[in-house]
């Protein structure tokens, strides 16, 4: 952007400021770029209004800038030494309008759509808060679904999405500082956290990522999130994406820091631990006994998701000793006609599988979930039928992909899906030895990491006071205690009992 790299201050001369101005967004051959000239009555004087068509809006212009402003009426005696004084006070209606004295400022508040507002013999100009992107309306959330609870997700539009928060989080303290980044698309970033209740130097490593980052644009919280993890090559998250205001509010009250951006329906959480993956919002909203349940039918996914079929390759390639009898026959049977070893039929089977749940969210919504079902069924029948595979292993895989769709976050399904194949492979070459020294090494890993300073594993590995949310959690008024892992100013929610 030609306006970027050289800061230029406006002059007394309003024609010499707006070309100024005009040239950085390559007008008149940019026609969304527009100029609009006019007379002040109330001041005597001529003005220029500039804004970019689909940024601004252009009623919210016309009624609050415009109107009052061609007035005539509004105004009968006036100072001309201090004409940007008189605009702000007595002319202009607008909620926010703010001095800036140089074009770079000014090309940077357009682009925001807002609107600039020059007048003849004043070297300074007024930014009017105009803002009017299109957006859809507040829907409900599409992959964090609850039943009891706010039905209420985010949208592409970061001033609804703070909205939405503040209207879970009414806390004085709730604090949201911007951040600009990119050379040539520039991007504000809200970073929201509670003031006397974050960690400084938590948010200060936060905001620090963001502003080390060197590119031309980010478009969305998903690039943003690769840029700020802190290890990019590894298969573990360190940074949490949600798209429910309940969540991101419920993360501020324990010391995290949320991210939001413009075009991105969802937040980013910073720093998060092993157990903000694996917790939902429902487990808050059921009751004790219910939120335990479902928790635990969530653990068991999770390892059957994980495990299930590397222990059936296990089991029949190193230790059918531990099966009994009855079944290892029928297995027996089952394969016997099946020309492939089990890791074979193991894996066909899972890059099939994998095949159809991406055709499934690639082909168009109406028929994408019966692609996936017929898909699936006639795949999996064919295949028998053609004794490439065992009737056993089909109940295996599709036991295996029901429990992947338990898990309630799409990095952390990731995870799990990709660490299946690896487990399948120790399993075919060393068994239950092979399967148990991959999970140490993968435990042992995980203590390694932190996500912003905070060990991933924490307040379990290394031990940190908490109120004990993390396999089950306890009745809602024992949850007296913050967890210490993130530092808080205030670690008591309330009292001890």
């Amino acid at each position: 952007m030609e306006s970027a790299s050289t800061v230029k201050q406006f002059t007394n001369v309003l024609q010499a400021n707006v070309d100024s101005i005009a040239s950085a967004f390559h007008h008149p051959l940019n026609q969304d770029f527009v100029v609009r000239n006019f007379h002040i009555p109330a001041l005597g004087i001529q003005a220029s209004a500039l804004y970019l068509i689909g940024m601004a809006d252009t009623k919210q212009l016309e009624k609050q800038v415009i109107r009052p402003l061609l007035d005539a009426s509004t105004i009968k005696h006036h100072e001309r030494s201090d004409s940007l004084t008189m605009l702000k006070t007595k002319l202009l209606t607008a909620a926010s309008v703010h001095r800036i004295t140089d074009s770079e400022q000014a090309v940077d508040q357009i682009i925001k759509g807002n609107t600039l507002l020059l007048i003849e013999g004043t070297p300074e100009a007024l930014y009017i808060e105009t803002t009017g992107f299109e957006h859809r309306a507040v829907e409900k959330p599409i992959n964090e679904n609850v039943l009891k609870g706010p039905q209420e997700g985010f949208i592409e539009s970061g001033t609804v999405n703070r909205s939405l928060i503040r209207k879970q989080l009414r806390d004085a303290s709730l604090v949201t500082e911007y951040v600009n980044i990119g050379d040539r698309s520039m991007t504000q970033v809200s970073v929201l956290y509670i003031k006397d209740l974050a960690d400084d130097k938590i948010v200060e490593k936060v905001k620090g990522r963001i502003r080390q980052i060197q590119a031309d644009s980010i478009q969305s919280l998903s690039i943003l999130e690769q840029h700020i993890e802190d290890r990019p090559y590894s298969l573990i998250p360190t940074v949490l994406w949600t798209e429910r205001p309940d969540r991101a509010a419920s993360f501020l009250l324990e010391g995290h820091v949320v991210l939001i951006m413009d075009s991105s329906p969802a937040c980013l959480v910073a720093p998060v631990t092993f157990w903000s993956f694996f917790h939902t919002a429902e487990d808050m909203y059921e009751r004790w006994a219910f939120g335990n349940f479902i928790r635990f039918i969530r653990l068991v996914a999770f390892f059957v998701a994980m495990l299930t079929p590397s222990i059936y390759v296990a089991v029949t390639n190193y230790h059918i000793e531990m099966l009994p009898t009855d079944l290892l026959l029928a297995i027996a049977a089952t394969r016997e006609k099946v020309p492939f070893p089990a890791i074979i039929e193991v894996f066909f089977m899972e890059l099939s599988f994998e095949l159809l749940r991406e055709a499934g969210v690639r082909v168009p919504t109406p028929i994408g979930p019966t692609i996936g079902i017929v898909g699936a069924l006639i795949l999996g029948q064919a295949a028998v039928d053609a004794n490439i595979i065992s009737p056993i292993l089909v109940i295996v895989v599709a036991l295996t992909g029901l429990s992947s769709f338990a898990i309630p976050n799409i990095s952390f399904s990731f995870l799990i899906r990709i660490t299946r194949f690896i487990f399948l492979g120790f399993a075919a070459l060393m068994g239950f030895f092979g399967i148990t020294l991959f999970l140490t090494a993968a435990i042992a890993y995980m203590s390694t990491i932190k996500s912003f300073g905070v060990p991933f594993l924490s307040p379990l590995a290394p031990h940190e006071r908490s109120s004990k949310d993390l396999i089950a959690r306890p009745q809602v008024w024992r949850h007296w205690i913050r967890s210490m892992s993130t530092h808080p100013k205030d670690p008591f929610r309330k009292k001890k009992p």
